[in-house]
């Protein structure tokens, strides 16, 4: 038989690491609603609150829809592709995270999805123009509708995540829509948060990288890529799960409402210089080192694109002179305590070609391996 314990074990009553965001068991919102904390951290708990998080089924949403899940937030996640709004559900606890069809076209649909949330993020945004929608329909009306909805609703905290070098006045389509996303926004809103995150890489997306790899060794495969600017655009590689993060921490902040932030890494690169690191991590990789005329690319791009491999659009091939100054009056990763990764840190992460963990034992991989596997562009 086995003896108790002459003294009862006591559990430890200090909150998980998942619940550390909140500061009170008890919190009010700016709109004065009540939400109680319930359990001691983790999956099982419940912070009380309810996020709403469009283009979560995207790179950075899917990482935002766990930090929120994980401990306990109800988060609902708007979908237009059933099979990606599937997805997410396994980031929270059974009924924590809800995936709901939407369509910007359709204001109802909208207007469910944030009826009961007090808080909102838009991360809905485009860089092509498309056959259904524009970049304008997305950035800027896609936008202007979420925000009124959400005003509607009494939603007390609205995120709107924009770009780097957004500017209504920009000669780039994508940047000037998404300037023009956040005016629209600030007038509905005034006190919405813009974050303007730099040009991210992770998990889950890194056309940057995939732009400067072939992934097969071969003429006809190779990638066709428009340089008008001898890779010298600089840039801030950040990680997308430090935005991830940043957002998670502005949602529940209420200090942060009305200001703007740009969450970017703290160094600087050109693309050249990321094609050194890149060569660097793998060796066997083909660089193209061509160098074309603005208006000739353009010309290429507008009889080619969509007909030819990975022809850039021509918004892509203006992107490449705008390079990335950050406002100097912007919050940073630094005001909300993140410390941002270094991209020399991270890069091989997501370069590095595929291997079977039964099989990493036996040394680097072959070029049998490499053709097979391909490279993880994460």
């Amino acid at each position: 038989m086995f003896r108790l314990a002459s003294k009862p074990v006591q559990k430890s009553q200090v909150r998980s690491l998942y619940t550390s965001i909140l500061e009170s068991d008890i919190n009010i919102t700016k709109a004065g609603k009540v939400n109680i904390s319930v359990g001691r951290g983790g999956r099982s708990s419940r912070t009380g609150y309810t996020a709403t998080v469009f283009g979560g089924t995207g790179g950075l949403g899917r990482l935002l829809v766990s930090k929120l899940a994980r401990h306990g937030t109800v988060t609902v996640v708007p979908f237009r592709d059933q099979m990606k709004g599937r997805d997410v559900k396994p980031c929270g606890d059974l009924g924590v995270v809800n995936p709901v069809e939407f369509d910007i076209r359709n204001t109802a649909s909208i207007e469910e999805a944030v009826a009961y949330s007090d808080i909102v993020y838009n991360l809905v945004g485009t860089e092509w123009e498309g056959t259904a929608f524009k970049m304008a329909d997305v950035n800027i009306e896609a936008s202007r509708r979420i925000a009124q909805a959400s005003k509607d609703a009494g939603v007390s905290r609205f995120i709107q995540v924009s770009s780097y070098c957004a500017d209504p006045e920009s000669a780039s389509t994508f940047y000037a829509t998404k300037g023009l996303g956040e005016k629209v926004v600030r007038e509905i809103i005034p006190d919405a948060t813009i974050v303007r995150p730099g040009k991210m890489y992770g998990r889950f997306g890194s056309r940057f990288l995939q732009d400067m790899i072939w992934q097969r060794q071969t003429h006809f495969n190779r990638q066709r890529k428009f340089n008008v600017n001898q890779y010298e655009k600089l840039f801030f590689p950040t990680h997308y799960s430090d935005v991830a993060k940043a957002l998670e921490i502005i949602g529940f902040d209420d200090t942060t409402a009305g200001e703007l932030f740009e969450l970017h890494a703290n160094e600087k690169y050109s693309h050249w210089d990321v094609k050194e690191l890149v060569y660097t991590v793998r060796p066997d990789i083909m660089f193209s080192e061509s160098n074309y005329p603005v208006e000739w690319a353009k010309l290429m791009s507008k009889l080619l694109y969509g007909k030819w491999r990975n022809i850039p659009t021509m918004d892509e091939i203006e992107r490449q002179l705008i390079a990335h100054n950050p406002d100097p009056k912007a919050k940073t990763f630094a005001d909300l305590g993140v410390v941002p990764d270094k991209f020399t840190d991270k890069i091989h992460e997501y370069i590095l070609p595929k291997k079977l963990p039964m099989t990493a034992v036996l040394g680097d991989s072959s070029h049998k391996d490499i053709k097979r596997g391909g490279v993880i562009l994460v």
